[in-house]
């Protein structure tokens, strides 16, 4: 069911009105309409601001001198623009102020717009000045300083003795009767630790060559290369040079000589038997190495004793 137009009232005067009078701001007192002087406080009227707060504006009378003229409070200037709440001007179309902060959607804080523009050629034209890395930093990173590196080759291994013996008439071989020479060193705690003898490579030397002069300098026995066994390479710093160093391992035949204590480095040598070498031996790299000894020195054995070599006593 449709409704009635509604009927727009005249906002220039009102009911009851004669035509062409114009409502003003403030109702008329019954004291204004007889001519009579306004009384101070009355024909008040409260009007909202945009603020939000309530203001009274009234006609206030003074008497200045014999004319006993008026004053009134000066109205704002029609031109002038209404303050926000916060003393602003109001944003349209959802702009922020110039000089406020916006914040980003996720809650952060943005960087301050810059005023005018010359403030923005300012900012636009301005480079950020590159940081400066730390000592012992590299692009801002902390990095470990590089010692000097240097490589070393020795050369070394395991004199046997009793290969031949060790094998009885069925052919079994008792790794019992098979004797292997250790040098022993002290540590730091002073605990006696076994190893296989060994030495740097001299120039002009074959690594072969080199096996068999340590062999001889650090035992005092003399040998000969039966096959190469193997090799280790580890690192170590000494007076601040990294190094770098790969040790080959031989099996070598025993021929003659004793031992002695000549090497200060050595603080005893012994024999052991080849069972017992991998539990006498004190690095690992060097047990593994013994664990390879123990598979091929049965077959070593058969060919020796095959070859009707004698082993010296």
């Amino acid at each position: 069911m449709s409704q009635p137009p509604r009927r727009r009232r005249s906002r220039g005067r009102r009911r009851g009105q004669p035509a062409g009078s114009r409502r003003t701001n403030q109702d008329t007192t019954p004291q204004q309409a007889a001519g009579e002087p306004p009384v101070p406080g009355a024909g008040t009227r409260p009007r909202r601001t945009t603020a939000g707060r309530a203001d009274t504006t009234a006609d206030t009378t003074a008497q200045s001198g014999r004319g006993g003229k008026q004053a009134h409070t000066p109205a704002p200037h029609q031109g002038s623009t209404p303050k926000s709440k916060q003393g602003g001007t109001p944003k349209q179309g959802g702009t922020p102020k110039q000089g406020g902060t916006p914040k980003s959607k996720q809650g952060g804080r943005a960087t301050p717009a810059p005023r005018g523009g010359a403030g923005r050629r300012a900012a636009a034209g301005k480079k950020k000045s590159p940081r400066t890395p730390r000592a012992g930093q590299r692009g801002g990173a902390r990095v470990a300083t590089r010692l000097p590196v240097r490589d070393e080759t020795s050369a070394g291994g395991l004199v046997v003795s009793g290969l031949a013996e060790a094998v009885d008439a069925a052919g079994q071989v008792d790794m019992d009767a098979i004797y292997v020479a250790l040098i022993g060193r002290l540590d730091r705690r002073g605990r006696l630790l076994w190893f296989m003898p060994k030495g740097h490579v001299e120039a002009g030397e074959s690594i072969a060559q080199t096996a068999q002069r340590e062999v001889w300098e650090e035992t005092g026995l003399t040998a000969s290369i039966i096959t190469a066994l193997g090799t280790i390479d580890y690192w170590f710093v000494s007076e601040g040079v990294r190094i770098h160093k790969t040790v080959h391992h031989h099996l070598l035949r025993y021929i003659d000589g004793d031992f002695n204590d000549e090497d200060p480095e050595v603080t005893e040598i012994a024999w052991f038997k080849a069972s017992e070498l991998t539990e006498k031996l004190a690095y690992a790299d060097e047990r593994k190495l013994a664990r390879k000894a123990a598979t091929v020195l049965p077959a070593m054995a058969r060919k020796e004793h095959a070859a009707g070599r004698v082993t010296p006593r």
